[in-house]
């Protein structure tokens, strides 16, 4: 069973979102929150795999917790809205591992929630192209391309942006997990971050997804 924690200061989005969740056997909603400050000690009395974060808050904000516990918090999910692209980006520096809209279909809900349970990022195409457009840069310099990406490293980085760990990139592109295992560590070091989440995000800022 996935334990899920939930972080919002609407009623009824809260009451929506545990009622979708009651339909699936293997997700269940264990606690609670209306801001990031109750959050805190709701998170300290119940073991969570999942937090799904709203992003916009009285009192404590989405962001606000994910920078003020940034490490302690379980794989997060930040719950947003078409106008909240500068707040999703912060979220992501803050080590967000993806996001979902709040009108969401109950499979999309479920299957983003088992993804990053099963440590998987989670950058849905709704809000890539948005936030891309919102982000992308009008010339890159010759600093920030540097080694540029391989054909094969731009088409990983993408599945990465949608979703998937190295096992499901080996699946759908034919080589072995190890040899993605190798692309990937290509692309962070290529784009000078340290993590898949920032790896998307700088690819993201120059354009290559």
């Amino acid at each position: 069973m996935i334990r899920v924690v939930l972080v919002d200061d609407q009623m009824l989005v809260r009451s929506g979102i545990c009622g979708l969740l009651e339909l699936t056997p293997d997700i269940r909603v264990v606690a609670e929150a209306a801001d990031g400050a109750e959050a805190v000690g709701v998170l300290a009395q119940n073991q969570a795999d999942v937090l799904l974060l709203d992003v916009r808050m009285p009192n404590c904000s989405g962001i606000e917790l994910l920078r003020r516990e940034q490490g302690r918090l379980p794989p997060t999910i930040l719950l947003t809205t078409f106008d909240d692209d500068d707040a999703l980006f912060d979220g992501m520096r803050a080590g967000a591992r993806g996001f979902l809209l709040k009108d969401i279909s109950l499979e999309r809900l479920a299957d983003g929630i088992r993804s990053v349970a099963a440590g998987a990022t989670l950058f849905r195409p709704a809000l890539t192209e948005r936030t891309r457009a919102a982000y992308e840069k009008p010339a890159a310099s010759p600093m920030e391309l540097c080694t540029p990406l391989t054909s094969r490293e731009t088409e990983i980085l993408a599945l990465m942006a949608a979703g998937f760990n190295n096992a499901e990139i080996g699946q759908a592109l034919g080589p072995s997990e190890g040899t993605i295992k190798n692309h990937v560590s290509s692309i962070l070091s290529k784009l000078g971050v340290r993590d898949r989440v920032r790896a998307v995000l700088r690819g993201l800022e120059l354009g290559h997804i």
